[in-house]
């Protein structure tokens, strides 16, 4: 079952279970659409992988299956494209 994590790893955007902007990699990295185009052109800073839209859960299933609270920002690894940052 995915962890369905609550906000962006680049910009700590909130990511709410129900948003139509999340984005997710193989391995459940989350990132808003906008850092995954402008800041990460398509390529998931951890893994190397590529981008899939993050599956909205059900609001019925939320309450037994609710989804993670743990944040996770990394903006150190989100530079720009061609940033040595």
């Amino acid at each position: 079952m995915l962890d369905l994590r609550p906000n962006c790893e680049c910009c700590d955007r909130d990511l709410p279970p129900d948003s139509t902007v999340a984005m997710i990699c193989t391995f459940e990295c989350t990132f808003c659409a906008p850092c995954v185009a402008d800041r990460l052109n398509g390529t998931c800073p951890n893994c190397g992988g590529g981008f899939a839209p993050r599956p909205i859960r059900p609001a019925n299933a939320l309450a037994k299956f609710p989804a993670s609270t743990k944040r996770v920002f990394n903006p150190a690894g989100c530079a720009p494209s061609g940033d040595p940052t």
